[in-house]
């Protein structure tokens, strides 16, 4: 049943969760931002990017770990979300684009919280332990970077590397589930992904700054203010860069650097459209990060399948 009272701020009013899902678990389903879907593309696609760019030349990428990785995206961005909201839940309820939130608002208790982050977490290690035992102990390790996350706001303007650490942590370990170690391309994709989740998430606290500054707690956003598209120009040169050399390294063909062209341009587009003082424009531009993971995906595979120039 609909409840437009109900509805996040930053929620499609046509999201499904609040059009077809059961009135009983929308809260929690909320909590995992499943009403909110973009932030599981933009944690699964560093995943899809390494398990492609590991595959053998004239491969398709291994679907299964396709799979594996979208369910593990969803239920650890699902516990990511649900940990920063219990962090954060006296800071919701002052912020408008939050407030509605189950936990500020009251629709669930801080111990269903808790209960629901703890099944999530349960899902993902039964995904984990699919993977090869390099690929295990790699994955395990990335929940210090969850932990730390809800709370670097509150200790330093630079809250968005910390996001970058754990939400590109795919990047390494989709290369280690499909070889069993990590290499150069990797690690450089994981410095390149850090460097896109600072541009696209400083333009998602720019939604935000006003609030932040209020109840006192830290972002890009405030840091760079009105030198934001400067900084904006640097990360991207950086993600674009350190694609490209990955893709390079492994001996990706044409039609990678077609699209990743594509995808600069898209980065560029961004950009140029930046108003800081449009939030809704800000989340727009932010949501449109899920085509720069779909022109860099195609790029990966489509390089993996044509002669090289």
């Amino acid at each position: 049943m609909r409840r437009p009272d109900k509805i996040i701020a930053d929620a499609s009013k046509q999201n499904w969760v609040d059009l077809y899902a059961p009135v009983a678990i929308q809260p929690y389903l909320k909590l995992s931002r499943i009403d909110r879907p973009i932030g599981t593309w933009l944690l699964l696609f560093p995943g899809l990017w390494s398990i492609a760019l590991a595959a053998p030349v004239g491969e398709i990428p291994d679907l299964q770990l396709f799979i594996l990785f979208g369910i593990g995206a969803l239920v650890m961005r699902g516990a990511g979300c649900t940990l920063n909201d219990i962090a954060d839940r006296d800071f919701d309820g002052q912020v408008e684009r939050t407030r509605k939130r189950p936990l500020p608002s009251g629709q669930v208790t801080l111990m269903q919280a808790y209960l629901w982050l703890a099944l999530q977490c349960f899902v993902g290690l039964l995904i984990l332990i699919q993977f090869n035992l390099f690929a295990i102990f790699l994955g395990a390790a990335s929940l210090i970077l969850v932990a730390i996350y809800p709370f670097a706001k509150r200790f330093t303007y630079w809250p968005q590397f910390f996001l970058g650490l754990a939400f590109n942590y795919g990047a390494l370990l989709g290369w280690a589930a499909v070889t069993g170690n990590l290499g150069s391309a990797p690690i450089i994709m994981y410095v390149g992904g850090i460097a896109w989740t600072l541009g696209y998430d400083t333009i998602y606290a720019h939604q935000d700054k006003e609030d932040d500054v209020l109840i006192g707690i830290k972002s890009t956003a405030l840091k760079f203010g009105q030198n934001t598209k400067i900084w904006l120009m640097g990360f991207y040169a950086i993600t674009v860069l350190a694609l490209l050399a990955s893709g390079y390294i492994v001996g990706l063909t044409a039609p990678f650097y077609t699209f990743m062209a594509g995808a600069a341009v898209h980065l560029i587009w961004q950009i140029r459209s930046l108003d800081i003082d449009d939030g809704d424009l800000c989340l727009l531009l932010f949501k449109s990060n899920k085509f720069f993971g779909t022109l860099v995906l195609i790029g990966i595979i489509g390089g993996k399948f044509v002669v090289p120039f």
